[in-house]
């Protein structure tokens, strides 16, 4: 794997906003792209920062006032799952395929046993081999 660099790997045509973008537009644009991020560029193209899908979850937690609104409104419910013996490779093609970066492991008895990451793939991939912490 030495021999495979970043510009193989990397995604391109990357979506961006400037930094006086409406939050609720950036949101409707990495929904609409089926995207976890954004960089954000002034007016001449240079790099100012990046808006990611966990900023999000910061931004909703400290609004004000409260939103009074279940997570049942937006939880996905066609939840796809794993099981703890099913191959690596395997999990890693149904994230990509699906567009995941968590993936519920499930035991028919237990129910719920874990979760499998991207982050935990890629520790993997980099021979840390070290789960993440639970996200």
């Amino acid at each position: 794997m030495d021999d495979i660099f970043v510009a193989r790997l990397m995604s391109s045509g990357v979506q961006s906003v400037t930094p006086d973008t409406l939050v609720e537009d950036a949101a409707g644009r990495m929904i609409e792209h089926e995207i976890g991020s954004l960089v954000v560029v002034d007016e001449d193209g240079a790099l100012k920062g990046i808006l990611t899908s966990t900023d999000f979850v910061e931004i909703v937690a400290a609004s004000q006032p409260k939103a009074e609104t279940t997570v049942a409104r937006y939880m996905t419910t066609d939840v796809v799952t794993t099981g703890a013996q099913v191959p690596i490779r395997d999990v890693a093609d149904q994230m990509i395929e699906h567009g995941f970066h968590h993936m519920p492991v499930v035991d028919e008895t237990e129910g719920v046993i874990g979760m499998i990451t991207t982050t935990d793939l890629t520790a993997y991939l980099s021979n840390v081999q070290t789960p993440s912490p639970s996200d």
